[in-house]
């Protein structure tokens, strides 16, 4: 059993994990005093059924190769040992079965992701088990006090808006500078492109410098 008060999850499909990815975790266990940040690479998320995506273990190998650095950071492949898709519902049901009562849960997304909470299943039953942290890029244009305000108080107790310095980076654009031998060199961790040069991760990965 795990002991701690405030702890982050930060999930997505992390196909390729980037630098901005783990900004935006170190910023928020900064500003929200998280004893960790847990990284929960998913397995089948409902909304990306549509495209192709990478296999999950190697998916897991590069999140922990991207984060094996930070005392702070962790890895769980809960999402990736579930069958079927992948709900930020069960998720969170999960990890409050692992930390003990009064455990704070603070879940980390990007801000366009915070926007849609309205339209989540099982919203009112999340806003019970976590926190939610929206990663705000500067010059954001579309207002999350909207959402916020949304849910009334229970929004604005448990909605957060936090402003980081995030690069321009998104895991697509990465993807499509390896499928065309682009260099990738500093936009991920030397030990992740490292790993996609050897195990062939992403068409055209021998060119990539």
């Amino acid at each position: 059993m795990h002991t701690g008060k405030r702890i982050g999850i930060f999930g997505g499909t992390f196909d390729p994990i980037h630098i901005g990815h783990l900004v935006i975790a170190e910023a928020a266990r900064e500003e929200y005093a998280l004893e960790r940040v847990i990284f929960v690479p998913a397995a089948h998320p409902p909304h990306k059924l549509a495209r192709f995506i990478t296999p999950e273990e190697d998916r897991l190998a590069m999140v922990r190769l991207a984060t094996e650095s930070n005392p702070y950071f962790e890895v769980s492949d809960v999402e990736i040992r579930r069958p079927g898709l992948s709900y930020t519902v069960d998720t969170l049901r999960w990890f409050h079965t692992q930390f003990p009562p009064g455990t704070e849960f603070y879940f980390i997304l990007g801000m366009d992701t915070l926007l849609e909470l309205p339209t989540w299943k099982y919203i009112d039953e999340l806003l019970e088990l976590t926190h939610f942290i929206g990663a705000l890029r500067p010059h954001y244009e579309r207002d999350p006090e909207k959402v916020i305000a949304h849910f009334g108080r229970t929004g604005r107790e448990k909605i957060h808006a936090l402003a980081v310095p995030q690069l321009e980076i998104s895991a697509t654009d990465l993807r499509k500078r390896m499928e065309n031998g682009r260099s990738v060199r500093y936009f991920i961790p030397a030990a992740v492109r490292e790993y996609v040069i050897k195990n062939g991760i992403y068409r055209g990965q021998e060119h990539v410098e």
